[in-house]
């Protein structure tokens, strides 16, 4: 590629071209369609590590592992040539070089440089593995990339049994979708209910319900000591903390994800510590610690107006981060954020949360049938967050609510 140049924008902004965007799921290619959309027409650059156009990740645990879907991919292929968009599949980034403004690519064994002028950092995450066992194990999976969830929905047609550890929105997903296979469930989790730590303990006993009610073997308060591999190498079981052994011929990990950032060692680009949450340290525009480079999405750890850290792992936040680092690039002013929203399937219920809720928040209860739900979340009187299951126009409505302050007596007499 040749050498960098300045693109002038219609709002005379100076942006440095060709913009490298290193990640190609949703918050890279959220980022270059926002450019595209607002006059950029420099080079664009999207350098993804799997061999697939950009999809989408969320129907992974869920309809791709059923057999209800494939791949979900977020644009059609000629989309890529309509917009200008370089889109270079299978092309990982081994190394970063702020002060010559290249990354070191490698595609099919090869390796070479690519010239920035703008780099944008949008590398998500990888699947958290179980410590100890080896890659090579059969029968012990996790759902991050659609290979993964095709993997685990070949392996549940010969699965007698399968222990789901963590449950998180992951790992009660994938225990909805294998029990929707009549895959026998037991599902593991170290905190008292399911999603606890996201939705805190009394909504998650709602959640728990709702598992044990559809016949999953739900052990809270537990975690897993070790997973236990046959002489053959495949798995036989895990072993939970108190000691007790769960035979299973499936195990799924699904305790979480990490930022990779073996890429960034050595580019002097500021990391936030683990304290903080880990992850790339940028700015509330995603600025990072080196000249003309950003970060955003599940990597970037943002410093918000009163100096607080936040790396969040939801959709929306992705679609937000995307914008808001094209706006900085573009020299417009983004006025308005979307109400944080995150949305979870299970059995057959869709949960949804809107706001910016903390599990310690007030819960008020405003509607349970024993199955569905809809319950507000209150911090100091004032209305935090909303969640439902099997409510999608009640909690919808309450967006209005979640734009500016409101007492949440307001919202329960609405």
């Amino acid at each position: 590629m040749g050498r960098a140049r300045s693109f002038e924008t219609s709002k005379g902004t100076s942006v440095n071209d060709p913009i490298v965007i290193v990640g190609a799921g949703l918050g890279g290619i959220r980022l270059a369609e926002n450019l595209r959309n607002g006059g950029y027409s420099g080079g664009v650059v999207l350098l993804g590590q799997e061999p697939h156009p950009p999809y989408d990740r969320p129907p992974l645990s869920k309809s791709v592992v059923t057999g209800d879907g494939g791949r979900v991919d977020l644009k059609p292929a000629e989309f890529y040539a309509e917009q200008d968009i370089d889109l270079r599949t299978g092309t990982r980034v081994v190394a970063v070089d702020p002060d010559g403004h290249t990354v070191t690519v490698e595609h099919d064994g090869e390796r070479s440089d690519v010239a920035y002028g703008t780099l944008v950092l949008a590398t998500g995450l990888v699947a958290r593995k179980f410590p100890g066992v080896a890659d090579d194990v059969t029968g012990v999976h996790v759902v991050r990339t659609i290979e993964d969830a095709l993997a685990l929905r070949a392996a549940a047609g010969s699965a007698t049994h399968a222990a789901v550890i963590g449950a998180g929105f992951i790992g009660c997903e994938v225990a909805a979708s294998l029990h929707h296979l009549d895959v026998p469930v037991t599902l593991i989790e170290p905190t008292p209910t399911p999603l606890a730590t996201a939705i805190g303990e009394r909504i998650g006993q709602m959640v728990t319900r709702l598992h044990t009610e559809s016949g999953i073997d739900l052990r809270t308060g537990s975690g897993v000591d070790e997973i236990v591999v046959a002489d053959d190498g495949s798995v036989s079981g895990v072993v939970l903390s108190g000691g007790e052994r769960v035979d299973a011929n499936l195990v799924v990990v699904g305790i979480g994800g990490y930022p990779d950032l073996d890429y960034l060692e050595g580019s002097g680009i500021e990391l936030a510590p683990r304290e903080a949450g880990g992850g790339i340290a940028c700015n509330g525009v995603g600025r990072t610690s080196a000249a003309d480079v950003y970060a955003l999405g599940d990597a970037a750890n943002w410093t918000d107006a009163h100096g607080d850290h936040h790396r969040v792992e939801h959709w929306n936040h992705v679609v937000d981060h995307a914008a808001l680092v094209a706006a900085e690039l573009l020299g417009h002013t983004i006025t308005h954020q979307s109400v944080p929203y995150f949305w979870s399937d299970q059995f057959g219920l869709k949960i949804q949360m809107l706001g910016a809720s903390h599990p310690d928040d007030e819960v008020h209860v405003v509607d349970d049938d024993g199955r569905k739900f809809l319950a507000y979340y209150s911090r100091d009187g004032i209305l935090t967050g909303v969640i439902g299951a099997g409510r999608v126009g009640k909690v919808m409505k309450t967006r209005q609510f979640l734009q500016t302050p409101t007492p949440v007596s307001a919202v329960l007499e609405s």
